[in-house]
């Protein structure tokens, strides 16, 4: 039986995303399926739901919903990279196009695939289970300064140095199999205020590690384009993000859409001719509401943002 998907920030998205019946959208994080069910049903019978996902779970899930969906649906089993690319290679032209960045719940919760610091598991973490690079190879074969680079980078820890020095230390000796194996190390790495502090002592270098195996930032860097070369004149771009790295990636993307003149400011009069792409909505991110918040807890760091795409020149 399929496990019931909650998505984050659902009303806001689909707020954000001002569908219409008719309407051709592509879910580029398809994941569960949560945020697709709800477009398919704003779009109704005329509209057409293309979801992208390199995940096969995520496959089967979207499979499910096409049979009840009221629109036509599509499904592309690649990289959101490789998918929005294909997409726009066909000449397709999309009303709203969003993402659901990072690791879906689905993922997390299954034991078997690594992802998570708080179940003993293969150390593995790859979105794609057919790609060759995973987290065993990461922690394991990568040196120590290539370590403490992604660990530091990726997962913003402060002690990625001696967390990196703790793993090669310990691989040493025997190679680090599994999940909880590696939480070890990295506790062990870390000083005792740290190990007790806030969150789990694991949980940045875990995020690292599994941003480096699905390359989710070089993706995210590629994809944000794709996707707006995709949009129609008036179209949605939403992105809902789950840490700094991804959102700072969103924020700047959009933002510089929205500006048209790029001269320096001291100049007295615009000579790039350069006009805004977008409008932004709201300056902010969106936040999750308290009940969303009690309801659940993984909403706690999500933060959507959106553009509309304007029509240059007209």
């Amino acid at each position: 039986m399929t496990i019931a998907h909650v998505p984050v920030l659902a009303a806001e998205l689909i707020e954000a995303l001002e569908l219409s019946p008719g309407d051709t959208v592509i879910d580029a994080t398809a994941g569960g399926g949560g945020h697709a069910r709800l477009a398919a049903e704003r779009i109704g019978p005329t509209g057409t739901l293309i979801g992208i996902d390199r995940d096969p779970t995520a496959a089967e899930r979207f499979e499910e919903l096409a049979g009840q969906a009221p629109c036509a649906t599509r499904f592309i089993g690649a990289t959101f990279v490789e998918g929005l690319r294909a997409l726009r290679d066909e000449g397709v032209l999309a009303d709203a196009v969003y993402f659901d960045l990072g690791a879906s719940s689905m993922q997390i919760d299954a034991r078997e695939r690594g992802f998570s610091y708080s179940y003993d598991a293969p150390l593995d973490m790859r979105m794609d289970p057919a790609q060759q690079l995973d987290a065993r190879t990461v922690v394991n074969e990568w040196d120590e300064r290539r370590l403490a680079q992604i660990i530091r980078d990726y997962g913003e820890e402060r002690y990625a140095r001696q967390i990196a020095r703790a793993i090669v230390r310990a691989r040493a000796a025997a190679p680090i199999e599994t999940t909880l194996a590696l939480v070890e190390v990295i506790a062990a790495a870390q000083p005792a205020p740290a190990r007790f502090a806030a969150g789990h002592p694991a949980k940045r270098t875990f995020q690292a590690i599994r941003i480096a195996v699905n390359d989710e930032l070089g993706q995210l860097d590629t994809a944000l384009p794709l996707a707006w070369q995709l949009l129609a004149a008036n179209g949605r771009l939403a992105a809902i993000s789950f840490h700094s790295l991804e959102d700072r990636r969103v924020k700047r993307f959009l933002a510089d859409r929205a500006t048209g003149c790029t001269c320096p400011p001291d100049l007295p009069v615009c000579v790039c001719g350069g006009e805004p792409e977008a409008e932004l909505p709201r300056r902010r991110a969106t936040f999750a509401s308290p009940g969303e918040l009690a309801a659940n807890p993984r909403s706690a760091s999500a933060r959507l943002r959106s553009a509309r795409k304007l029509e240059v020149g007209a």
